[in-house]
């Protein structure tokens, strides 16, 4: 049996998984070592909470730098790897390498979840916290809670202006831009579901500013400064609903119907108001479920859209491009309605079905078959 098994090994290499997984992870751990040349994580081994919460938000500003982008993709890629050869071989790792790993590990799923966050879900800095700290927990190096965000705070919101001073003040300057660039980001897939105009506009905006700092015509401070600009452009915008007495729902027809600015040169303000809430409350007047299956009922929608739009006059002679951003922004509200009525749509209609459908009411009159369907501007 042991010729057999001397035979078999040098045929097939070492039987024994943890020992084949061993020089595995010798190999992506001096790998590691390597991408973060010039950075030192000394005080993880020994130092505080405070110093290793420090070294690992550190590290991250280190490898989120712009002019590390291979670096960052291999190190994301070896980390990986590394964690995985660890888990086959963790009886047979010194203590010392075992903190190591921790480290480049917490680094790796701290730079995952704020550059990536493949799950869909919200930014949360608590939730990056907590996970660190369990993931420090199991290698037996803390006992005590890290805070990565000592800076800011582990309570972020976008349109805090408590947030917008303590992000500014960060020493990590990578690390923040990358966070401001992930709050934006969300805030911008928000406006994508519901407000067609807003959307367009920053993500234009946040890409535009992106270009200038990646082609180095930006330093980190003045890109924080300008994506900052950016998002207290976002807390205004959200505020003039409040003022003009509009929902977030109301506003986004309010601003496709006023984008061309023109507009307002042919309706007073109270006009366009009147005729937001209008708008709104005939689709909402109108929605049944399953609508998107049939694009005859698309169509039932475009026309009762049109029809109360000549009622006001709307568009303006010369403004008639105008029609296809208000009747895309129809569009996306009823592909997306669940997000304004939360809970309540699903209540209604059964969380399996959240579509829409329209059905022309009495005082619309009867579409005949033969009918020309209506072209934009008519």
């Amino acid at each position: 049996m042991s010729d057999y098994t001397v035979r078999d090994r040098k045929n097939y290499g070492e039987m024994d998984v943890a020992k084949r997984a061993f020089p595995k992870f010798q190999e992506k751990l001096e790998i590691c070592r390597n991408l973060f040349f010039g950075y030192d994580y000394t005080p993880f081994y020994e130092g505080s909470d405070l110093q290793r919460g420090m070294t690992i938000s550190g590290a991250v500003n280190f490898i989120v730098a712009p002019d590390k982008e291979e670096q960052k993709q291999a190190f994301i890629k070896e980390a990986l790897m590394l964690k995985q050869a660890l888990s086959l071989c963790s009886s047979m790792v010194k203590e010392h390498m075992r903190l190591e790993a921790a480290f480049f590990e917490s680094v790796r799923v701290l730079v995952m979840r704020i550059l990536y966050n493949p799950s869909g879900k919200k930014f949360s800095l608590k939730e990056i916290n907590d996970r660190i700290n369990e993931l420090l927990k199991q290698s037996d190096k803390s006992d005590g809670v890290i805070n990565l965000f000592s800076d800011i705070g582990e309570k972020v919101n976008l349109f805090d202006p408590t947030f917008f001073e303590n992000i500014s003040k960060m020493k990590e300057k990578n690390f923040a831009v990358e966070m401001l660039k992930k709050l934006i980001d969300e805030q911008v897939r928000v406006y994508k579901r519901t407000n067609l105009v807003k959307s367009e506009a920053f993500s234009t905006l946040i890409q535009q500013t992106l270009n200038r700092y990646l082609n180095g015509m930006l330093t980190n401070e003045e890109v924080i400064q300008e994506l900052l600009k950016l998002a207290k452009e976002m807390m205004h915008a959200t505020e003039e609903g409040n003022l003009l007495g509009l929902t977030d729902e109301k506003l986004a027809f309010y601003d496709a119907l006023t984008k061309p600015e023109a507009v307002k040169d042919f309706y007073s303000n109270d006009e366009l108001v009147a005729l937001t809430k209008e708008l709104t409350e005939t689709l909402r007047k109108n929605k049944t479920i399953d609508w998107q299956k049939k694009e005859s009922a698309r169509a039932k929608m475009r026309i009762l859209v049109k029809r109360l739009l000549k009622k006001y006059k709307y568009p303006p002679e010369g403004q008639e491009y105008a029609l296809k951003t208000v009747i895309s922004q129809c569009e996306l509200w009823t592909d997306n309605v669940a997000d304004y009525d939360g809970n309540q749509f699903d209540d209604r209609f059964g969380k399996a079905d959240k579509t829409v459908q329209f059905a022309i009411p009495d005082n619309y009159g009867l579409l005949k078959v033969a009918e020309k369907t209506p072209e934009y501007g008519e």
